[in-house]
């Protein structure tokens, strides 16, 4: 069999994949299960092509080699071949969905494709999940924009300059929901726009402010690769609802954004300072390296391990997207220190009479929400000064309820768009 023919019959085989994926998540109603506010390229086929290799997995030997059919009996070098040139011809969404597919066939399929496909820093290419996780590249930004529906009070981050004429066409990276509550609210963070539980497979994560808006806290659903949690752990009163043993215990603190209180209530742009817990400062030096998640977001290799100790016990796994039963409130650090950033300050245009900074044309409209994100580092570490000043988030506004989020090393997209989301937040001690 040619290449030709194997990429025509593994194309063939992803729209059948995606059309049993989208009859799967639609709803009673007959409306699709993400929503018209989602995408069509967004997250829910892939994980339910992912839930049902695990199911197979969980098979015996035979019924699994049914499910996997031939494609599983491709020559390795054949199939190496195969999956390059489909990762490197794919390159941008909608047309990246095919590496996808690749990983769905079956088990082998899906390692190799693990094997061929970068982190994000090293390719620049959004793929799988877990790139959300993953620093960006160093040099060139990932651009994005959010689109902020004020009916439902949900956010969605989508990859790309600006939204499209065919709102179809955009790939939907992550969803965020505002929660009000008696004294506070709180934003929960899905792969998804319409599950914002937090038991849910897609939940990624959430933030949560303090009363005055002028601290919020960034927890992830993931434990951050090389980090420990401190031990002022608060437990929940949701620790009894533990859904599944793979599920993990808690959100981890893996960031904290502080806003300067404004006493005299003056109208300048909004300071800011993030602390990165899960970053270490030297990851911006030359040759450092930010911790980056590996795998799936939702771990279907991995199995679940339990010592004599832990038998009768709830067991937590590293890499699941589920969550949670209680909040670890204690930062996830590392021996080293915290990444810290801040405004990239401003400057006042006399002719304009305001405030301004240098979006290269990204932004086009004047907002209290605009900022950029700088590098705060000590001066022991001797970091350039070039390396100082370039920026790390910037976020603004390009038309109503339309903004746009560009990001790069070391900050991950789930870590970026929590940071963009403290700004929708109400603030009376900032304003």
């Amino acid at each position: 069999m040619s290449l030709k023919n194997i990429v025509r019959e593994l194309k063939e085989m992803r729209d059948g994949i995606g059309s049993m994926s989208r009859r799967g998540g639609s709803g009673s109603d007959g409306r699709a299960g993400h929503g018209r506010s989602g995408s069509r390229h967004s997250w829910p086929s892939l994980w339910a092509e992912q839930q049902q290799q695990q199911r197979q997995g969980q098979e015996g030997p035979q019924h699994q080699h049914q499910h996997q059919g031939r494609w599983a009996n491709l020559p390795p070098e054949l199939l190496l071949d195969v999956i390059q040139r489909v990762e490197s011809s794919e390159a941008t969404w909608p047309a990246r969905r095919q590496v996808v597919a690749c990983a769905a066939v079956c088990r082998s399929w899906r390692e190799v494709t693990k094997e061929v496909v970068k982190t994000l820093e090293e390719c620049g290419r959004i793929t799988f999940p877990i790139s959300l996780k993953q620093p960006g590249p160093r040099e060139l930004p990932v651009q994005c924009f959010v689109r902020r529906e004020r009916a439902t009070s949900t956010y969605l981050l989508y990859l790309g300059l600006s939204p499209s004429m065919n709102v179809e066409n955009d790939k939907l990276l992550l969803a965020a929901r505002k929660v009000r509550r008696a004294t506070r609210t709180s934003f929960v963070i899905s792969l998804v726009s319409d599950d914002f539980s937090h038991s849910s497979s897609t939940y990624v994560g959430k933030l949560k402010p303090n009363f005055l808006g002028t601290k919020f806290t960034i927890f992830d659903s993931q434990h951050p690769p090389d980090a420990v949690v401190l031990p002022n752990n608060k437990p929940s009163k949701r620790q009894s609802k533990q859904v599944s043993p793979r599920l993990p215990l808690g959100n981890y603190n893996v960031a904290t954004v502080t806003y300067e209180l404004t006493v005299l209530r003056n109208r300048g742009p909004r300071r800011m300072q993030c602390t990165m817990h899960s970053i270490p400062a030297e990851c911006i030096q030359e040759g450092g390296k930010a911790p980056t998640p590996t795998g799936t977001i939702q771990s279907l290799d991995e199995p679940v391990s339990t010592s004599p100790s832990t038998k009768g016990k709830k067991v937590a796994v590293e890499f699941s997207s589920t969550s949670l039963s209680a909040d670890l409130s204690g930062p996830a650090c590392s021996n080293e220190t915290p990444l810290v950033l801040k405004n990239k300050a401003p400057r006042w245009h006399e002719q304009l009479q305001c405030w301004c900074l240098n979006f290269r044309g990204r932004v086009t409209v004047a907002s209290v929400k605009n900022f950029q994100l700088v590098a705060s580092v000590d001066p022991s570490l001797n970091i350039p000064a070039a390396e100082q000043e370039k920026v790390i988030l910037q976020f603004g506004k390009i038309g109503k309820d339309i903004f746009t989020m560009d990001y790069r090393y070391p900050l991950s997209a789930f870590q970026a768009f929590a940071i963009c989301l403290t700004s929708f937040d109400t603030k009376p001690a900032c304003e």
